[in-house]
Parts: structure tokens; C-alpha cells; sequence
């Protein structure tokens, strides 16, 4: 009885949520698998959490290691431009994208970090969800 009833709850949690988990608008029709082919998302939480790490820690590493050189960059480069090398401007230039880039990239792994954080959370509620739907569904089989 239970697993009939939890094969029921994933088959309309499927139904309600099938547009969100479709990729780039993709029809049903239009699946590989064909029309009548049914998906089932599995995600491990020690996966994520592992991944969610790595990325934490490759944005502080990118945001530590990235700055190592900029305030020597910026020294000789208004050393250079106050001698009136064309090279100085040129430099200013390359130390500027750098830091952009090196910012954005830093800013992307927070991102993915903060992400996976959110995803893990939002599947516990999702599993909490459907675990308290069961128990309940269950009771009240035996209270009518």
C-alpha cells in the first residue's frame, strides 16, 4: 500500500513540476526518450556537499592568489607612467582586466558554492515534503 501510494505522489509531483524540469522549453514529445518516458531526478547530498566545497574552496584560493601581484602591478605601472613610458598606461590597462576577470571568475565560483548550498536545502525541504504527505496519507487510511 505504501509503495503505491509513493509511486502516486511521484507521478503528480512529476505532472506539477515537469515544465520546471525541462531543458531550453523542451515538449515532451520532443525527449529523446519519446513521449511516455518518465524521469526520476536522483541527487546525492554528499555529492553536492562536495562539490559545494571544492567551489568555496577554489574561490578563496582564486580570490587570494589572484591578488598576489596587483599592488606590485599597480607600483611599477605608475612608476613607468610618471617617467612618461607609454609602457605605464599599458600596464594600468593589463592590471585593470586582470582584475575584472580574475573578480568575475571569483564571483562565478561563489556562485556555483552558494548554488549547490541552495539545491541541498531545497531537496531536504522537497524530501520532508513528501515524506509528511506519506505519514499523513497513511493515517488517515486507518481513520476512516
Amino acid at each position: 500500500m505504501v509503495w503505491d501510494e509513493w509511486e502516486q505522489l511521484k507521478a503528480r509531483a512529476a505532472e506539477r513540476h515537469a515544465d520546471r524540469t525541462r531543458l531550453t522549453g523542451d515538449s515532451p514529445a520532443n525527449s529523446p526518450s519519446g513521449p511516455a518516458a518518465t524521469a526520476d531526478l536522483v541527487v546525492h547530498d554528499d555529492e553536492l556537499g562536495r562539490l559545494g566545497g571544492l567551489a568555496h574552496r577554489l574561490r578563496d584560493r582564486l580570490r587570494r592568489d589572484s591578488d598576489h601581484a596587483r599592488e606590485a602591478t599597480f607600483g611599477a605601472a605608475v612608476e613607468l607612467s610618471n617617467e612618461g613610458l607609454d609602457m605605464g598606461s599599458a600596464l594600468t590597462t593589463l592590471h585593470d582586466a586582470w582584475n575584472s576577470k580574475s573578480r568575475t571568475l571569483v564571483d562565478a565560483c561563489g556562485h556555483i558554492s552558494n548554488h549547490l548550498d541552495f539545491t541541498r536545502a531545497q531537496h531536504k525541504k522537497d524530501d520532508d515534503e513528501v515524506a509528511t504527505s506519506v505519514s499523513v496519507s497513511v493515517i488517515s487510511t486507518y481513520m476512516k
